[in-house]
């Protein structure tokens, strides 16, 4: 029997949360020997999940401050350890769940899969896709997000994943489970996590592949990554209709899609057809966001320096396609907005106020604050 002290020290380790799984490492099966000597010294041994774990320090730390926050307790030694290869295979087996190796995003998930497009590259699919993702993690919402455009990834940028010396963290692997990175609140993960930078100019080297490993990737990335329970995931697409577009359309046709265009017509005649590739797959077409639209200059004149209507258009033509598709924002030209992303910190953080991102923040919240039907997905209820 345990005396009331170590139960208490036991009970306020256990839970601290690990930064990674974003569960209480007692849940985990890490807290091992938990007692309290004379004098309040109280000894307490954890087991990392693997060797060289990157939130190492950050465990250590709180599982300190959690053990010395408890009354009666003068002092903490911590024991830090690593899991048996059998005790990690129970850990994965555990986050799996009945899933096994399943994909767990599609149909009859109670995830909220969006799918973020565009017609074309260069109309800020990307940084409105990582301005959303934030500001839905800011409500409150488990967010993860994938980073689906191979050929031209930047979401680890956007987030402020890539370190001054260009490093970009790698996910923490347990077993055959990847652990993707958090910024702003946000589970990510891309190809650039994997790639190395060339020794002479320091460069991250180019990506050439083609169909087969195109879908093998997005598969991975939606089977291997542990996102724990979510409440959305958005899939940062590669532009048009190409490998990429038809695997989600394969592996996910129950996402919705969000296109994303520009006010100009060379740009959202070809929206079009991303939502309607879309549709062909069976995925539901959300919404349409028109990205740099016409700036308000100081003197409160405005500038649509890449033309006027082109979401409108897009939504309308959707709609004539199929059914309603709104035209959820025009998201103003706007410089923060672009030496944000820049900068790796979304402007919905790092300007709030700024029109652009409060625009996108709207977008945010018609979708947090939109009930999603439940037909066709199964309830994870049990009868006893």
């Amino acid at each position: 029997m345990t005396d009331p002290l170590t139960d208490a020290v036991r009970t306020a380790v256990g839970a601290v949360p690990d930064p990674e799984l974003r569960r209480p490492i007692g849940e985990l099966d890490m807290v091992r020997e938990v007692s309290v000597g004379d004098g309040g010294v109280a000894n307490v041994g954890i087991a990392l999940t693997i060797v060289g774990c990157p939130a190492a320090d950050r465990i250590a730390a709180d599982v300190r401050a959690a053990a010395a926050s408890v009354p009666g307790v003068t002092e903490v030694e911590l024991e830090v350890g690593v899991m048996t290869p059998a005790e990690r295979h129970a850990l994965t087996e555990r986050l799996r769940g009945r899933r096994g190796r399943e994909m767990p995003f599609g149909p009859g998930t109670l995830t909220r899969v969006i799918a973020v497009t565009s017609g074309k590259g260069g109309v800020g699919k990307s940084t409105v896709t990582a301005n959303l993702a934030v500001a839905l993690a800011a409500r409150g919402l488990a967010v993860g997000l994938i980073d689906a455009d191979v050929h031209g990834f930047s979401i680890p940028a956007q987030l402020g994943l890539v370190a001054a010396d260009g490093s970009v963290p790698q996910p923490t692997r347990v077993d055959d489970l990847m652990l993707p990175p958090v910024a702003h609140g946000v589970k990510t993960i891309s190809i650039g996590m994997f790639l190395r930078r060339g020794a002479d100019d320091g460069a991250i080297g180019a990506v050439a592949w083609r169909g087969p490993m195109l879908h093998r990737t997005v598969q991975q990335f939606l089977t291997d990554v542990y996102f724990g329970d979510l409440d959305v995931l958005l899939l940062d697409m590669p532009p048009g209709t190409g490998d990429i577009a038809i695997s989600v359309g394969q592996l996910l046709p129950n996402a919705e899609v969000l296109v994303v265009t520009t006010p100009q017509a060379a740009a959202s005649d070809v929206a079009v057809r991303s939502g309607l590739v879309a549709r062909q797959t069976g995925q539901r077409v959300i919404g349409v966001v028109e990205n740099m639209g016409a700036m308000t200059l100081p003197d409160g004149t405005l500038l649509p320096l890449f033309g006027e209507g082109g979401g409108a258009a897009v939504a309308d033509a959707l709609s004539r396609a199929g059914s309603e598709v709104p035209l959820l924002a025009s998201v103003p030209l706007s410089p923060a907005l672009r030496a944000d992303a820049d900068a790796g910190v979304p402007a919905v953080l790092a300007h709030p106020d700024d029109p652009a991102a409060r625009a996108i923040a709207d977008v945010a919240e018609a979708l947090a604050t939109t009930p999603r039907g439940l037909s066709g997905r199964a309830l994870p209820l049990r009868l006893r």
